[in-house]
């Protein structure tokens, strides 16, 4: 068994939509980043690569690649899915957390679950969405961004 954690954060200010786990969860607002700036996403793969010891987000996408600007953040998240196949281990369990003071996810928990566990291959069952506020401390209780950490629990096939 592997574990690995990951963590990002974005802040308000780029295009709409906000994008969590690739289901628009705010309409008005969106986030700063050279990709979609889906930080569930970013978190999820960040984890993922983590437990399966193959580098960071940042080595794999590099922001200052102009390839990546607009990128949509479940293709990424696919393409770490695939690199973590190849290294031989399949995806047991994830859990994340969102961190925002404003933007609630609720209404959007299903459906970010099922989106996720699509993409990851896995059983709705293996995939845990939360989320939480800062009780208005931070630069996320100011409500300037989001936050998402995310932690991966892989099996290896010992290919």
């Amino acid at each position: 068994m592997r574990v690995g954690w990951g963590i990002d954060a974005h802040q308000f200010g780029g295009p709409p939509p906000v994008l969590l786990g690739g289901v628009e969860v705010d309409a008005e607002r969106g986030l700063v980043g050279t990709s979609d700036a889906d930080v569930l996403c970013h978190a999820l793969a960040d984890a993922l690569l983590g437990a399966a010891a193959l580098g960071d987000l940042g080595e794999h996408f590099p922001g200052s690649d102009p390839k990546w600007q607009g990128a949509d953040s479940l293709d990424l998240l696919r393409h770490t899915v695939g690199l973590v196949q190849e290294a031989g281990y399949d995806i047991v369990s994830v859990d994340t957390t969102v961190i925002s003071q404003s933007v609630r996810i609720a209404g959007h928990r299903g459906a970010i679950r099922a989106t996720l566990a699509i993409v990851l291959g896995v059983a709705l069952g293996q995939v845990s969405v939360k989320a939480t506020t800062t009780d208005e401390m931070g630069f996320l209780g100011r409500d300037e961004g989001i936050a998402a950490l995310a932690v991966a629990t892989l099996e290896s096939r010992g290919d």
